[in-house]
Order: structure tokens, then sequence, then C-alpha cells
């Protein structure tokens, strides 16, 4: 396993989030390597991201994607980019430009449409003075060609691309027959066509790769791991979708049932896997996405696990919706198959096993060895809060997710009757009623030490939460500006000087030495 199997402590980050110091309005791949070294310092040793795959056009949400393989040409350093440097850099950027760049690095707030189309920009034209001059006999020919050895999922990829671009980005079911259906002439004809805006999109995979494969090297030198994030399921409008229709049912979507939060449920208009198909094949679609996440990371977060086990499909045409399979043993025979394909290829895997989900799908993780979580604000028998240092060895802990609250607004919110339960934890036992009237220094360490001494091995704690923060990763239910945009105030190089950052650090770094997390030990 490339996971340390030990107690070890972790923050939940978004790459998007990070502050690079040379990067433009977002995080980058290269800001992996940059932040390691503070995370160490902190006594983190893993960093959880969401999904860096590229979301689908027009989306910002990095679990709507437009390819189960791709990585989001958006998190790619055009600084760290010889071809970028060989045009002349940032002094190459027009007046404009500059103004451009200049505003999304000092927002508060990612500009997803500015910064995508200032780097798209500059990618086409780093990509032309690339292929002007490449000789497949190079160092980077070669290694352009071992990359597309090693990429079974990137021809079908370059060319959805392509013929998305083709096609003024048109959904793949608006096309013209031929191409919809994939006609074997058709789809010969449109490579040759289409071949140099192929190999632009094969050119910018290339380098998301290596740049992302080189901060993961980079941060496991300074003992950080890197946990990835498996969404669910893709878009309908997906890479993987127009190239494998015989495994996606699109006559309903993918959705959850009604509980304690939506009496209607909900649906998330995400086309249903053909399980019969994907079984027939051995899973190889999936066991392909597994091996992908072992290229790239050392654990990775399942999103949604019940869903492997058991899908609710809602038909479109409004009939009952259903669950495939309909039964519980072939729906444990099904999630446990699923998830042997993903951990084939080596990977470490943790389950989001959070929601409405059916007791014997956390029986069957736990049978074969998989962590599910262990939320704090959820861990309850009734209304009484459990002592985490009863949970599991063998979970994930901690004080929330990208889709919750910060903790500080969670606490603040809590009916005093709540908040008196929780302060029946041991670690929160010793509050007083003023300090616990609200969300303070005291509080705030007394739930980070609840979660840092909790009997799981694998704690992971939102950015927010560690820093005492109260900005929101994502608000479930709404679309906005407002989701997957938020940025920390401090840029990498500031977090060693600035005081309030450095006294967090060094607060973290000894609740990682008493409670046994902390690197190394």
């Amino acid at each position: 396993m490339a996971f340390p199997q030990r107690r070890t402590a972790g923050i939940l980050l978004p790459l998007f989030s990070v502050r690079g110091d040379r990067s433009w309005g977002v995080g980058e791949f290269p800001d992996v390597a940059a932040l390691a070294p503070w995370l160490r310092g902190a006594g983190l040793s893993s960093w959880m991201m969401l999904p860096l795959i590229e979301a689908a056009i027009g989306q910002d949400s990095p679990y709507s994607a437009l390819s189960a393989f791709a990585l989001d040409p958006i998190y790619v350093s055009l600084d760290e980019l010889e071809d970028f440097a060989a045009l002349g850099g940032e002094a190459a950027l027009s007046d404009e430009e500059r103004a451009i760049l200049a505003g999304a690095r000092a927002r508060p707030s990612i500009d997803y449409a500015k910064v995508r189309a200032l780097k798209q920009r500059w990618l086409r034209r780093a990509f032309e003075r690339f292929a002007t001059p490449v000789d497949a006999a190079s160092e980077r020919g070669r290694d352009l060609a071992r990359f597309r050895e090693e990429s079974p999922w990137l021809a079908e990829y370059v060319l959805f691309r392509a013929l998305k671009e083709d096609h003024g980005l048109d959904w793949w079911k608006g096309w013209e027959p031929p191409l919809r259906d994939r006609d074997p002439r058709a789809l010969a004809d449109a490579r040759t066509r289409l071949s140099k805006e192929c190999a632009y999109f094969e050119y910018v995979q290339w380098v998301a790769y290596r740049q992302l494969e080189a901060a993961r090297s980079a941060a496991r030198a300074h003992g950080v791991h890197l946990a990835g994030d498996l969404p669910f399921m893709v878009a309908e409008d997906s890479a993987d979708v127009w190239a494998g229709q015989d495994r996606f049912r699109l006559d309903a979507t993918v959705g959850v049932p009604p509980d304690a939060y939506s009496a209607e449920g909900q649906d998330w208009g995400l086309p249903v896997y053909r399980w019969d198909v994907l079984a027939a094949d051995g899973y190889g679609w999936l066991r392909e996405r597994g091996a992908q996440s072992a290229q790239l990371f050392d654990l990775v977060r399942i999103d949604h696990v019940v869903g492997f086990y058991r899908t609710y499909a809602r038909p479109r045409d409004g009939s009952t919706p259903y669950f495939i399979p309909g039964d519980e043993a072939s729906q444990r025979r099904q999630g446990e198959a699923v998830l042997a394909a993903l951990g084939a290829s080596g990977v470490d895997l943790v389950a989001e096993d959070l929601g409405t989900v059916p007791p014997f799908v956390r029986q069957s993780l736990a049978s074969i060895g998989i962590p599910g979580y262990r939320v704090l604000r959820w861990e309850k028998d009734d209304e009484v809060f459990r002592d985490p240092r009863g949970w599991p060895a063998r979970s994930l802990a901690t004080t929330g997710t990208h889709d919750t609250e910060p903790t500080a607004t969670w606490w603040e919110a809590l009916p005093e009757a709540e908040r008196r339960e929780a302060r029946k934890i041991p670690a929160l036992a010793h509050l007083l009623d003023d300090e616990a009237a609200s969300f303070g220094p005291a509080v705030h360490d007394a739930l980070l030490r609840a979660v840092y001494g909790s009997g799981s091995d694998l704690l992971v704690v939102p950015v927010q939460d560690l820093f005492g923060s109260r900005e929101r990763i994502n608000l479930p239910g709404t679309v906005g500006p407002h989701n997957w945009s938020t940025r920390l105030p401090w840029t990498v190089s500031q977090l060693d000087s600035d005081p309030f950052v450095r006294s967090r650090a060094e607060a973290l770094r000894r609740l990682a030495e008493e409670y046994g997390r902390a690197p190394g030990g």
C-alpha cells in the first residue's frame, strides 16, 4: 500500500483554493510542491484535494466531469512551461492581459471564466511554439510518445474535445448522426480533419499530467502524501459517455431517494451505469479509473460509495424510481466487486459513506478493510454524541466535508440543548458556559482535540476548521460564483511569515505530536 499505515493528520484543501506566489488566480499543480514543507511543519502528512479532473463545459464544480481521466487545464502552470517561457513568459502578455492577470491574482475568490480564457489563449500559443520545432526523437518528443502509450483513454478524449470545439461546444447528442453514433468512417475522417486540434488537447494533458506527477514526487519527498477524489459519475456530455455509450443508460438519471433533507429526493441529472455491461467486462473501465488514481495519488476518496452498491435510477419518463440492483445480496456483491476493481492497482481507498446509507454497506466496507467517514457533528446515538476515542481505527475522522458549513458556523448555530450534549464529549467537557457560548479559541481547541484524539487512524480536517475561519467551499443545492471559488487569504510564501498562520501551524504540530499523528512518529 502507498499510504502510511499509521495514525496520521491531514488537511482537506481544494487545490483551487491555494494562492501560489505566481499562480494565475487559482491554485496550480506546482503549488503542491511549494506548500508541502509548510504542511509537514504543521504536522500534516496528507493533503486531500477535491477532484482535479476536467469540469464539464460551463461548470465550476469539480464533481461535474467532462472526462473521468483528463486533468483540468486550469491547474496547469504556464510559468513552469518551457514553451511559454520561450515566448517571453508574462512579459509577452498584452497590457490588457496583464491587467486581467493582476485582477485575478488579487481577487478573494476565483473568476473561472477570466482565468480559463486567459490560460487557454496562452496554452494554445505555447502549443504552437512546441508543435513548430518538435522532433519526435527529442527528449520531449519521446516523453509525449510515452504519455500517449500509458494513457489508453487519451485518443477518444482528444477527439471528443476537438469535435466539441468544431461543433461550437454543443452536446454530442446534437452532432450529426455519424459522429453522434460513432460511425468508424466518420471518426477516422474527423481524426484526420481535426488532427492539429487533437494534438493540442493531447499536449495540454501531457503537460498537466507531468506537472502533477512532479508535484506529487516533490510532496512525497517532504513526507506529504496526496489524496485524490474519485467522483461517482461523469456528466452525460462527457468524453466517456460519448466514447462508451454501451456502458451508460441515458433513459434515466442518477439521484438519491427522499430523506430528512429532501422530501422529493434529489436528481443529479447524471447518466446511470449499465452495471450488467460493466460486470461482463470485469469492470474494465473502472479498473482504468483506479489505475489512473494510483498514478497520481497515494489515497483516493470514493465519492458517494453507496451508489456503487446500489444506484438510485430516476426514469426520464417520470415513472417510479428504483434501485439497481434491486436486492441486498446483489448490491453487496456488486459494491465489493467494484471497489476491488478500483483498488486493483494498489491505491488505498477511503469511502465517503455519508447520507442515507443502509447498514449493510458499512458492514461490507469494514469486512473488506476500506475506511469510512466519522464526522464529529453527525456521530450520534439518537441525540447523544459518541466519544471519538471509541471510533474504529480503520476510519477517517473529520470535523466536516466540502459540503458542510465550517465548524465555527455550525457550533454557533447549535440549539442550546444540542450544544450541551456536545459538551459531554470528554474532550469538550472542561468548557465553561461562557466559553461554550460562542466559537472562540477554547471551543476551537477542544473540537480539534476531539478529532485528533479520536480512535481513527486517518484524520483529515477542512482547512477552514484548522484555522477556525468561516469560508464555505460549497452550498449544496445552489449554483453560483459562491461555490467552489474560495481562496486562502495568504500566498504560500506568506504562510511562513504571517504571525497568525505561524501560531496555528505550531499549535497543529503540537496536537499531532500529542496524539501520535506527527509525520515520522
